[in-house]
């Protein structure tokens, strides 16, 4: 029996029908499973504006396949547009918000399944995080990612051209009408950023264990393919439920091990481990754990795909070379094969079954035996900087500052070192510092996306660092180091940290140094004051007391 005929059989719950059939809901539509769609769509962000159309696609094939679609909205908020200002401190934040909501929406109406539909930086992990907490039939889909712009700077544009672009209009490198005329052409469709970001990571992750359709991250948004594979979800659902195949069955160890493999192989986010982490604390996993499977899987897994910002493909090149399915098949070796799938299928027999309609490009996609590099897409570093984590990502780094000592430049905020960067202040051989933007010191642990961009801009990238406690886009090159925990508002070394220190970012040894004594850090450690939070109140305020450490997946802890 279907877990929402529970509450729907009478004559005891026929309360709980006549709520139903005030909306219009028939007795045939209450035979069926109840599955329910949290759909994301909004008209603010890109990533998400054609999921209304999604949507409606999705409860074709529900209704095709036998079930009664039940659609719900859910908060979204674009990374881009929050940054560089006090709103980007919910960005983070609001990935727990979302995970609260579904789980709350499905639980009320004691849904059978559900379908999740969304695209973009934290509104997929949100949905994942819902996803581990709900042991019933789930499938995530997202509404696939935008096409390219103008060739920009030798390559196709994109949303962060902008940032890029007026780092070189101040540097003098374009003139006005060059810049402003590039706000027209860097998006020229709706979807989730053309580029290897945060979005089109999880994304391809969520594909990778097994919680999407084979093939369906990247089809871009504007395809006719992406409203194909929408109803082919609602199709997929109906047949997770009658099966009784639950988000449990799909995400174990083993499923998110195929994630960070395809993480490390294809050179994602950074982002994707402070989400996964979280996402494994819902199903029990410790962060600890966690950290682990990342240093041993950075250290066996070939970098075999590059895109943008790692290359000058995009998404949309990404998606035609094969995409995950591609990427999935030259490493399977690698990957845990029999895995279960929303298919209600295997790994493998998903990919021996995959279809391809383009030809490949060994130029996005390589494979094991000859791959861009051998290992490290991402990398975990530690030292006495970072006792507990720092993230990186050297599938987007220069090979020649994959080791980088420099000296530092310290800011207390995202703003001071923004300014200090377009000020001219900033120069070759600079570490800047940017601290107190961790999860608890943000709060929200903002991305210093614009910081780095700033310094491509002026032509600093190969010659300067950035190391935080804070975040970076996907999109983000250049040497940097970012969820350096514990974080300043911790107390953490970085808090300690003075303008003119040498440190020293060692991506091949997994290291980050600050060169400065025990004896002097335990000295400067006697001398720091904690500063007084920036939110006190509403849900900042909340969140800035129960967010837990970068290291733990920024999860919130309601002990404290």
């Amino acid at each position: 029996m279907y877990r929402s005929k529970e509450i729907l059989g009478r004559p005891e719950w026929s309360f709980n029908r006549s709520v139903f059939k005030s909306i219009g809901y028939s007795d045939d539509d209450l035979k069926r499973p109840l599955i329910g769609i949290a759909n994301s769509w909004n008209e603010l962000v890109p990533g998400h504006y054609n999921l209304r159309q999604m949507a409606e696609a999705v409860k074709k094939g529900i209704y095709r396949a036998g079930g009664t679609a039940c659609e719900f909205g859910v908060i979204a908020g674009c990374d881009g547009t929050a940054q560089g200002h006090a709103g980007m401190h919910y960005i983070l934040p609001s990935r727990d918000l979302i995970a609260n909501d579904i789980e709350t929406m499905v639980e009320i109406h004691h849904l059978d399944a559900v379908v999740l539909l969304g695209s973009c930086d934290k509104i997929v992990p949100g949905m994942l995080l819902a996803a581990a907490r709900l042991d019933i039939p789930v499938i995530f889909m997202g509404g696939g990612p935008m096409l390219g712009g103008k060739v920009f700077d030798n390559r196709k544009s994109d949303l962060t051209s902008m940032s890029e672009g007026l780092g070189m209009l101040r540097a003098g490198k374009i003139d006005e009408p060059t810049f402003n005329s590039l706000e027209d052409v860097c998006g020229p469709t709706c979807g989730s950023c053309s580029f290897y970001g945060s979005a089109n990571t999880m994304n391809c992750v969520a594909e990778a264990m097994g919680i999407s359709l084979p093939g369906a991250a990247l089809i871009p948004a504007v395809y006719a393919d992406r409203t194909r594979c929408a109803e082919q979800t609602g199709e997929a659902i109906v047949r997770l439920t009658q099966q009784g195949i639950t988000s449990h069955d799909i995400l174990t160890m083993d499923a998110i091990e195929n994630g960070i493999r395809v993480l490390m192989a294809t050179g994602g986010s950074t982002n994707g481990v402070l989400h996964l982490t979280a996402m494994a604390h819902e199903l029990g996993i410790d962060h600890e754990t966690m950290l682990a499977v990342f240093d041993k899987l950075s250290a066996t897994t070939p970098l075999i795909a590059k895109v943008n910002p790692a290359s000058s493909y995009d998404m949309e090149d990404f998606y035609k070379a094969g995409g995950i399915p591609k990427v999935m098949t030259e490493i399977l070796p690698l990957l845990h094969k029999d895995c279960m799938t929303v298919t209600g299928t295997t790994v493998s027999e998903n990919l021996q079954n995959y279809i391809y309609k383009y030809e490949f490009n060994p130029q996005v996609i390589k494979t094991m035996a000859e791959p861009f590099e051998s290992r490290k897409g991402l990398a975990i570093l530690r030292g006495n900087l970072a006792p507990e984590t720092g993230v990186t990502k050297p599938a987007a780094i220069d090979p020649s500052i994959l080791t980088f000592t420099g000296t530092a430049k310290c800011y207390d905020s995202e703003e001071e070192a923004e300014k200090a960067i377009l000020g001219g202040d900033i120069v070759a051989g600079d570490v800047v510092v940017i601290r107190y933007e961790g999860p608890k010191g943000g709060p929200g642990m903002r991305e210093m996306f614009k910081a780095m961009k700033y310094l491509y801009g002026r032509g600093l990238a190969k010659s300067t660092a950035l190391v935080t406690d804070g975040r970076f886009s996907g999109t983000n090159n250049g040497c940097f180091v970012g969820h350096v925990s514990p974080e300043a508002a911790d107390g953490g070394p970085i808090a300690l940290v003075k303008d003119g220190d040498k440190i020293t970012i060692d991506i091949p040894n997994n290291t980050l140094t600050l060169h400065v004594s025990d004896e002097e850090l335990a000295q400067r450690k006697k001398n720091w004051v904690r500063p007084k939070p920036k939110f006190t109140h509403g849900w900042l305020g909340l969140y800035s007391r129960i967010a837990k450490s970068a290291a733990t997946g920024a999860i919130l802890d309601l002990n404290e």
